[in-house]
């Protein structure tokens, strides 16, 4: 017998435009997936019923970019810049990862995600070192529950740019072949290729054919910083090498007419506000994008700078290009804009269904379309926060944080309830990231100063100056 679940009487903020929002409303799910959404839903006994009274009821948030192999290394770099960034992380403690290091950190990472309501993570994990790396990340991605994308971003010793290097392609094939062959299980595969701002021509190409051979999608840094001024999009679009199985993830230093290219082609895109600010790759690209066609979907990008919820890169996505706007009104003569350019729902659908376009899961998640696959938050708003419930996807948008997701099911399964994670032991999982980090801590032996406590600036990567 299939399972149902009833989640009743909640404001349902659907994301598809044919059903709209309900202020007070019903959503039926059987057999993990989403088969109603009304006002009133009858149903019979067999049927779990979630009471949703003073909740939201929203799809799943889906981070489209993040190395999670750092969350052992959390905000050890909030006051870093780029090249201390690619000094500190990946010329200092990336290396030293074991594959029990991988384990540990991307499961803190996954978990710490599917905490604050992204039920779909794309893991861009450029750590792998080994096979066996690459399986512990695997393990631990379908350990947490979670829906996660699992891009396969090569080892420590590619990310020396300009590198000539080969993707360790035998071990894409084997993972291909063996335990991400198919597409419609929780944990997928991508290819998270260089490129040719971070490699030469010849990998890139290479890179490109192996994702076309093997069925998957491409994620890939373009227009961070200094080195998106070369025009790497113009290179690629002159072989024919853009397309819509794709997502360019920054753009910030890229040209206007690269990103119509990119839009032209069916290019999706990425952005992270919080790391693109701290980092110095540009100003966010999110209005350029929009006027492109191209409506971008959010990541984390790396914990160890920023924190590692969507709720305030939202806030950072919105404030950033508000601000835009209203100076580009002001130098128009204008006081401020006329009316907002950048809505709160369409950053919602930043997080949400343009998330899972980029993922290529738009026809299965994103949305609380019936038919697709029930990845759900509800989120309290009887909280001070939150009281009166005026402006449900503003306040959303505004307001909420990880602490106000009271429940959330994947594909269905009901992964946290009454606030609470159901699918980690905690403690478990603290003790392994503490051990992990404590051993690379010992392991690098003061390599570059590192030290933890918030005062270690590395020594800088000088090719990021």
């Amino acid at each position: 017998m299939s399972k149902r679940i009833l989640i009743k009487n909640g404001t349902v903020i659907t994301l598809d435009p044919s059903l709209g929002d309900l202020a007070t409303g019903d959503l039926l799910i059987d057999d993990g997936r989403i088969v109603q959404v009304a006002q009133h839903i009858d149903v019979g006994a067999d049927a779990e019923i979630i009471d949703a009274s003073d909740r939201l009821v929203l799809p799943g948030l889906v981070d489209t970019h993040r190395h999670t192999w750092q969350a052992l290394f959390r905000n050890i770099g909030s006051d870093w810049t780029l090249a201390h960034y690619l000094s500190g992380l990946h010329g200092t403690v990336s290396g030293l990862y074991r594959a029990e290091d991988t384990y540990a950190g991307n499961l803190l990472g996954t978990l710490e995600a599917l905490d604050s309501g992204i039920t779909t993570l794309l893991d861009w994990c450029h750590n792998l070192n080994s096979p066996e790396h690459t399986d512990a990340a695997i393990d631990a991605h379908i350990a947490s529950g979670a829906r996660v994308v699992f891009a396969h971003g090569g080892g420590h010793r590619h990310w020396q740019p300009i590198s000539d290097l080969d993707h360790p392609e035998d071990d894409v094939r084997r993972v291909r072949k063996g335990r991400l062959a198919s597409d419609d299980q929780l944990v997928t595969l991508f290819l998270a290729p260089r490129g040719n701002q971070f490699a030469t021509m010849r990998v890139t190409e290479r890179d490109w054919a192996l994702a076309a051979e093997l069925g998957i999608r491409i994620s890939c840094h373009f227009g961070d910083g200094e080195w998106g001024k070369n025009r790497p999009i113009a290179a690629l679009a002159q072989k024919k090498m853009l397309g819509p199985t794709m997502t360019f993830v920054h753009c910030n230093s890229l040209a206007d007419d690269e990103l119509q290219m990119m839009a032209d082609a069916g290019v999706t895109a990425s952005v992270s506000p919080d790391i693109e600010l701290q980092m110095g790759h540009g100003w966010p690209a999110t209005g350029r994008l929009m006027k492109a066609g191209i409506k971008p979907s959010l990541s984390i990008d790396v914990c160890s700078s920023n924190g590692g919820h969507l709720f305030g890169t939202m806030r950072a996505t919105i404030g950033t290009e508000r601000g835009f706007d209203n100076e580009y009104a002001r130098q128009a003569g204008k006081a401020s804009v006329d009316e907002m350019e950048l809505t709160c729902r369409e950053v919602l659908e930043f997080a949400t269904i343009e998330g899972a376009r980029a993922c290529g899961m738009d026809s299965k998640i994103g949305s609380l379309t019936p038919g697709k696959r029930a990845d759900i938050i509800l989120v309290r708003t009887d909280t001070w926060s939150m009281t009166p419930l005026n402006n449900p996807i503003g306040q959303f948008v505004y307001n909420a944080h990880p602490g106000l997701v009271d429940t959330i099911l994947v594909d269905g399964k009901i992964v946290k309830r009454d606030g609470k994670l159901l699918t980690a032991d905690f403690a478990r999982v603290r003790r392994l990231a503490y051990e992990s980090r404590d051993d690379i801590v010992s392991r690098a032996a003061g390599k570059n100063g590192l030290r933890l406590g918030g005062e270690w600036i590395p020594k800088p990567y000088p090719s990021a100056e």
